[in-house]
């Protein structure tokens, strides 16, 4: 199959991963990175041998078709307008926008030039979730019911070199992780319908311990601990907890309820993982993995599906209409904490297909 140019904008933390693990899908072609910072462009273009270029040089090319955006969530959608003015397919690390008008209007450009917007997360189409997808679709736990998804650490200033951004508007944690966990139960059950919940900021200020910034105080401009109800079309009723100040805990990250049983689901924020299933009055047990992608990290498959999607003329499964309603539920727990309403989803999206099949050498699955 053709291969499809890539060119990516933004060199930061997340930017080695994707690099890293494009090299596995042979559809991909990267014709370049770029990056505001010269320097560090210039630095990752040299780890991984591509070339770096300046961003109007990546959107001149006619022979780059996808634009791959790992600025930071305040930039997608502005570096995302560009690249569709441009005449660019574009897929963006997550949150698609800062906010849901945000993320919109990046939906309507692209609908409106007839090009393609994707958005990560694309950890759902690991193996591991696609195998408990695939449990659930056979009917082994019966009649959804409900579900936990449960994110909860002391903060990134731990870890992070540069963790200011996690805490400015477009970060927190459910903007965060949040993308996660909803975009892998709306695979697993279909799209959320209603939502309720509480978000408070207990602190109004972290302390860096990483390096380089270690002793530095950053102010926070968005809530770090939010836990609320999501209600999804099928009837299924999902509890989550999304924060930035919780010492410890023992939840695991995802829990599926269903009338004949039960599923641990693996961490979201990975491909692979343990999937356990318990039947009514029996207890957990292992299930083997039925689908492919769960023995690493592959962030970049949303970015090879949508290359092969282009190819063949078919639908891809981290698309604009899924992130867009994940934006739309994350920012509707706000909502309902300051209006202490329950708010109804305006926006609706199908479940992605499922991916049983490798992208490399271009087997698809349906």
């Amino acid at each position: 199959m053709e291969k499809v140019g890539i060119g990516i904008i933004g060199c930061g933390n997340i930017s080695g991963a994707y690099l890293k693990a494009m090299a596995s899908f042979p559809i991909l072609d990267i014709r370049g990175v770029a990056d505001l910072n010269q320097a560090l462009a210039k630095a990752k273009a040299a780890e991984f041998n591509v070339p770096a270029r300046s961003i109007d040089q990546l959107l001149a090319d006619p022979a780059i078709e996808i634009i791959v955006n790992l600025t930071v969530p305040k930039a997608h959608v502005a570096v995302g307008l560009q690249a569709l003015a441009a005449g660019k397919h574009t897929y963006s690390e997550k949150p698609l926008g800062i906010n849901f008008a945000e993320g919109k209007t990046l939906a309507d450009a692209a609908k409106a030039k007839g090009l393609r917007i994707g958005a990560a997360p694309d950890t759902f189409l690991g193996g591991g979730h696609q195998t408990a997808r695939s449990l659930i679709d056979q009917g082994v736990i019966g009649q959804p019911v409900g579900g936990t998804a449960t994110f909860m650490c002391p903060g990134h200033e731990r870890w992070h070199p540069n963790p200011a951004f996690y805490y400015e508007v477009g970060g927190g944690p459910m903007l965060d992780m949040g993308p996660y966990y909803i975009t892998d139960l709306v695979n697993l059950f279909g799209p959320v319908a209603q939502v309720a919940g509480f978000a408070i900021t207990p602190r109004k200020e972290r302390v860096i311990t990483s390096e380089p910034r270690n002793g530095e105080r950053i102010p926070v401009h968005v809530p770090t601990h939010v836990a609320g109800m999501m209600a999804f079309a099928n009837g299924a009723v999902v509890q989550i907890g999304m924060s930035f100040d919780v010492a410890a805990h023992k939840h695991v990250p995802l829990e599926v309820y269903g009338t004949e049983g039960t599923l641990i689901v693996p961490d979201p924020n990975h491909f692979g993982g343990d999937v356990e299933l318990a039947k009514k009055g029996g207890s957990f047990e292992q299930q083997p993995l039925t689908a492919p992608y769960a023995d690493g990290n592959y962030r970049s498959i949303g970015v090879a599906d949508l290359a092969h999607a282009i190819r063949s003329n078919r639908p891809h499964r981290a698309n604009g209409n899924l992130a867009l309603h994940v934006l739309e539920v994350m920012e509707a727990f706000q909502t309902a904490s300051e209006t202490g309403r329950t708010v109804s989803i305006g926006t609706h999206t199908e479940r992605p297909a499922p991916l049983a099949e490798s992208l490399v050498d271009g087997r698809l699955g349906r």
